[in-house]
């Protein structure tokens, strides 16, 4: 199986979670042993050099190969939450999503300044919620921050919304 043949793997749902969207459903791919395993080998290699001590996924799809990528990696995971799940002191940052505001949070504690960190969701689509966590990484002073998705949806131009001095990667375009 090589890189694109991931995409007939995932499933186009219409008409979700509103009318004249097409949701990319990418739990498809994830249930596929073979995919899978290609989808966390590809992600890991575009980190494997790069002294990665950290890897934030984000709630809740971003947490299946975020934490294999941080596996893969040899490195800690730190979960990007919605608010009140997170036991201990956390930070906040609310965004403006496509559908409205939300709220992320992440332990006070989860990053310092000697880290290396990749925050890493499943798909790209306005960037809203990757800058809110951006900026909640970004707050906590690492050494480097990368960015990372599995899906990006470039007519959504989410890029444009990302920081431009950050390596933005995603491993399928669509």
């Amino acid at each position: 199986m090589e890189l694109e043949n991931l995409k007939e793997k995932i499933r186009d749902v219409l008409d979700f979670p509103i009318k004249g969207i097409v949701f990319r459903d990418l739990t498809t791919m994830i249930k596929d042993g073979e995919a899978l395993h290609l989808c966390s080998e590809k992600l890991a290699d575009l980190y494997r050099d790069k002294g990665v001590t950290k890897v934030v996924g984000i709630e809740s799809r971003g947490f299946i190969c975020g934490s294999i990528l941080a596996y893969e990696l040899g490195c800690g995971f730190v979960p990007a939450r919605k608010p009140g799940k997170l036991p201990a002191v956390t930070v906040k940052k609310v965004y403006a999503k496509e559908y409205g505001t939300d709220t992320i949070e992440m332990h006070s504690d989860a990053i310092n300044e000697d880290d290396v960190v990749v925050i890493h969701d499943d798909l790209l689509a306005t960037g809203g919620t990757m800058a809110a966590c951006y900026d909640l990484v970004k707050s906590m002073n690492p050494k480097k921050i990368y960015i990372n998705f599995i899906v990006e949806l470039t007519a959504l131009n989410g890029r444009e919304n990302l920081p431009s001095n950050c390596e933005v990667t995603a491993l399928l375009k669509y």
